[in-house]
């Protein structure tokens, strides 16, 4: 029985939360954001964000973090981001936006996973454990953007060859009802906090805003 219990203990978190983001270089990323407040201070904003929210996520013990790089084999996170320390730094491969966010559901160790995108100044720790409080008795949770999208996406387990984000519009007020549209019938779905990402200036400027009055 002891010896059990330390087999036990030794074992690490099989949550899986996955921080989905583009390498730090200017001009890779951020676009619209760049169009409209420089490609300078738009770099600024993704590395100063990406930082935030890896401190924030390696704070809980009972979650395997997950680094998702693009493009493939981008060097020099370490450096950039200290923070990612305990993190795994994949890469996400080939496709657009949905094959490769599948890919990384199919392919990581068994156990509920989340993800989320790295553009979302206003997440919390606290949000981040809902949703995995919320894979408990669900199958499927999200975090919905004020746009028709989401910024946080888990599932309890996704076996092969179901694709939850197979004709999705991405970055249009569909892109959520579109996901939910390729789930089972069957399945029960949880909905966390809604939080906006930052995409364009407006946004940032609201953001901005909202920080200096914080």
């Amino acid at each position: 029985m002891k010896r059990h219990r330390a087999r036990k203990r030794r074992r690490g978190p099989d949550r899986h939360l996955v921080l989905f983001t583009r390498a730090p270089r200017l001009g890779l990323g951020k676009q619209r954001l760049a169009r409209g407040i420089g490609p300078v201070p738009a770099l600024r904003f993704h590395r100063e964000t990406t930082a935030s929210l890896l401190s924030k996520c390696r704070r809980d013990p009972r979650v395997r973090l997950w680094l998702a790089i693009t493009p493939d084999g981008a060097g020099g996170i370490p450096q950039v981001w200290p923070q990612a320390g305990p993190a795994r730094v994949i890469p996400q491969g080939a496709g657009g936006l949905g094959a490769r966010m599948g890919r990384v559901f199919r392919t990581l160790p068994r156990g509920p996973i989340v993800l989320m995108g790295a553009d979302v100044p206003s997440v919390s720790l606290r949000d981040i454990q809902a949703a995995f409080r919320a894979l408990g008795d669900h199958d499927a949770v999200f975090g919905p953007a004020g746009d028709g999208g989401y910024w946080l996406v888990g599932f309890r387990r996704l076996l092969p060859p179901f694709h939850p984000f197979r004709r999705v519009r991405w970055s249009s007020p569909h892109a959520l009802a579109d996901t939910l549209g390729n789930l089972k019938p069957d399945w029960r779905i949880a909905r966390i906090a809604t939080r906006d990402d930052v995409d364009d200036e407006a946004d940032y400027r609201r953001w901005r805003q909202r920080k200096g009055a914080a």
